[in-house]
């Protein structure tokens, strides 16, 4: 099993490097926006900060989840971007929930498993 848990982290964790860094190189196609998408990407341009910022956090948040010691915190960083994906999928790309709900049943999975971690700060000293 750790070995399966190891794998899954690394393909989980470079996938979203990939994803950040294209955010800031822009190497992959990118499929043809719906209206609806399209209004969405505009706004989003107008707040130049945050496709850097998402960026960043995948970058950050998926070599904490490759790494084993530091894999808890990185599947804590990587979740919000995970529900917006899965949202996003949702919403405007159902197919695309084929590959989104199990990478957020992967980070589910690592934030379970580390619960005993999480528990600690939540009870304080």
């Amino acid at each position: 099993m750790k070995i399966v848990k190891f794998i899954l982290s690394l393909l989980f964790g470079l996938l979203f490097i990939n994803a950040g860094l294209n955010k800031f190189l822009n190497y992959m196609p990118v499929p043809e926006p719906t209206p609806q998408e399209l209004e969405i990407f505009q706004a989003i341009e107008k707040l130049q900060w945050i496709m850097p910022l998402i960026g960043l956090v995948e970058i950050i948040g998926g070599i904490l989840f490759i790494i084993p010691r530091t894999r808890a915190i990185g599947a804590i960083v990587i979740l919000p971007v995970m529900v917006g994906i899965v949202l996003h999928n949702y919403t405007f790309m159902p197919s695309g929930l084929a590959m989104a709900i199990p990478l957020l049943l992967i980070n589910l999975w690592m934030i379970i498993d580390h619960r005993a971690k999480f528990m600690q700060l939540l009870q304080g000293n």
